[in-house]
């Protein structure tokens, strides 16, 4: 925290769930850093709909922090999140970010059915994060922004952005380069 110039952290995240460390060990760890005043809130990223009530379920129980959010992977191109995640979000009362909101550069319409950026090598088979299982349907959602931005002067990323911020359960998007 020194190095970040910093006395607290304003949301501590636990990065996807750990099998090997019981919620009870990792739950007072957390508690001890919000009572210490070391961090404000607590929040889960890449859990599983069982793992984020698992451990919702632990912390009511034991009386410890309770995570106040959700960070998921959410997109035009990826939607599985609606099945379990925003739902319980909404129950629960989670905030959700989203990470990866352009589908890791994929939506802004720089990648096309019948082109590629200039200079690149990768294919979309290649894509690993976030993946990509049907690259026809991709392509379907990426030629639609393009229509809808050129109709409104704006780009196919701020469409695709504005169509996930409008959602009443997502709270922020992580905008931001890879490298």
């Amino acid at each position: 925290m020194r190095r970040l110039k910093t006395d607290y952290i304003d949301l501590y995240q636990l990065h996807e769930w750990d099998g090997l460390t019981s919620l009870e060990e990792t739950l007072s760890a957390l508690e001890h850093l919000v009572s210490a005043g070391k961090g404000r809130y607590v929040g889960l990223s890449n859990f599983s709909g069982w793992h984020i009530m698992k451990t919702l379920g632990v912390s009511e129980r034991l009386a410890t922090v309770r995570p106040v959010s959700q960070q998921i992977h959410y997109t035009l191109q990826a939607r599985e999140s609606e099945y379990e995640l925003l739902p319980i979000a909404q129950d629960q009362g989670l905030g959700v970010l989203i990470w990866s909101p352009l589908a890791g550069g994929l939506l802004p319409g720089k990648y096309r059915r019948d082109r590629k950026p200039e200079g690149t090598t990768r294919q979309l088979a290649q894509w690993n994060e976030p993946q990509v299982h049907d690259e026809e349907a991709l392509y379907r959602i990426v030629d639609e922004l393009v229509e809808i931005a050129d109709d409104r002067c704006a780009s196919a990323a701020q469409v695709a952005l504005a169509w996930l911020i409008s959602s009443r359960l997502v709270s922020s998007a992580i905008i931001g380069v890879r490298n």
